[in-house]
């Protein structure tokens, strides 16, 4: 019986992960991921046949990631919409490459503000912050787009630049954002 293959699919887009986060998508490639795995290229092109594949596989995980961090989890006692945003920029402080990676490499190339929030899951957001504010779907998706080019014009300035990480002044920011919607600036 051969030998069970120790490369496989997960493991390609995990290492891939990993260049991003240490080095930058700049520098994923095939001989990248190589290296972390310890191995030739040969496995990596066998899962994966061309880099472009690797790069969308990635940049699903990386999405993955950041969908699972940003999402309110009610324990700060603020807002979800506010908390939203704070996570968001607080994943672009701790995680600057995959952010870049995720929102800084054209990934949405040809989207309007308002094709964000057409997928279904963008659906589902605001229903729930419409619920949660006790608001109309529209003021919820204006509050969001609102507190979106808020939250990432901050989370852009600490993923390109050295700035200090302020959670209150961000938060302050936010409140004044989503603050004309009826129950956001709890």
């Amino acid at each position: 019986m051969p030998p069970k293959a120790k490369i496989n699919r997960q493991r390609i887009i995990d290492a891939a992960l990993q260049v991003i986060r240490t080095r930058g998508h700049e520098q994923l490639n095939a001989r990248a991921i190589a290296q972390v795995l310890e191995c030739s290229t040969q496995p990596v092109l066998y899962y994966f046949q061309t880099i472009d594949a690797i790069r969308q596989a990635a940049y699903q995980a990386a999405d993955e990631l950041h969908t699972a961090a940003i999402q309110p989890k009610g324990e700060r006692g603020i807002h979800p919409l506010l908390e939203l945003g704070l996570n968001y920029i607080r994943f672009a402080h701790e995680e600057k490459n995959l952010f870049r990676f995720l929102f800084q490499s054209n990934g949405f190339g040809g989207r309007s503000m308002a094709g964000l929030l057409s997928s279904p899951g963008g659906e589902e957001l605001i229903g729930m912050f419409a619920a949660g504010m006790k608001c109309s779907p529209q003021q919820a998706r204006e509050a969001f787009l609102g507190l979106f080019v808020s939250a990432h014009g901050i989370a852009s300035l600490l993923a390109n630049n050295a700035m200090e990480y302020e959670e209150d002044a961000f938060a302050a920011i936010l409140k004044r954002t989503c603050g004309s919607v009826k129950g956001a600036d709890q």
